[in-house]
């Protein structure tokens, strides 16, 4: 393909050569935003190596019912709404890695983000949520 194909082609179809353009440009900006967060997304595997290895302080910010319901082990459930960098539990581990969980990933990349902000070193986030932990038939911890 060579450049006048390419100018024919943008000129026969203006919509399609735009929304080419645009999903590109989108791409890059989010991958550049992605690079740039300050936090890390782990996929499940890579959680339990974390834990494993570095003594990770897994936070869930799940509601306290669906924490009861199902949790990754040693977890400890802060309520979304009571979520603050300054908790005494989040404040002893400012050095240690720390790992946001939720149902779904959503609310997760938003506190991690609150605890970059807040001088925390290493912060990480289980893209997926518990829901990809139980897609990896990774087990669940039942009760408090």
């Amino acid at each position: 393909m060579n450049f006048e194909q390419l100018q024919a082609f943008a000129s026969s179809s203006p919509l399609l050569s735009l929304a080419l353009v645009g999903l590109t440009l989108a791409i890059i900006v989010t991958e550049i935003a992605r690079l740039f967060r300050g936090y890390k997304a782990l996929r499940p595997a890579e959680l339990t190596g974390l834990i494993n290895r570095d003594n990770a302080l897994v936070v869930d910010l799940s509601a306290s019912a669906d924490f009861e319901k199902g949790h990754i082990a040693g977890s400890r459930n802060i309520a979304p709404s009571q979520f603050d960098p300054e908790n005494k539990l989040l404040t002893a581990a400012k050095q240690l890695p720390v790992v946001v969980v939720c149902r779904n990933g959503q609310a997760s990349a938003a506190a991690a983000k609150r605890l970059k902000k807040a001088g925390f070193e290493q912060v990480y986030w289980l893209d997926g949520g518990v829901a990809a932990w139980q897609q990896a038939d990774l087990p669940l911890v039942k009760g408090r």
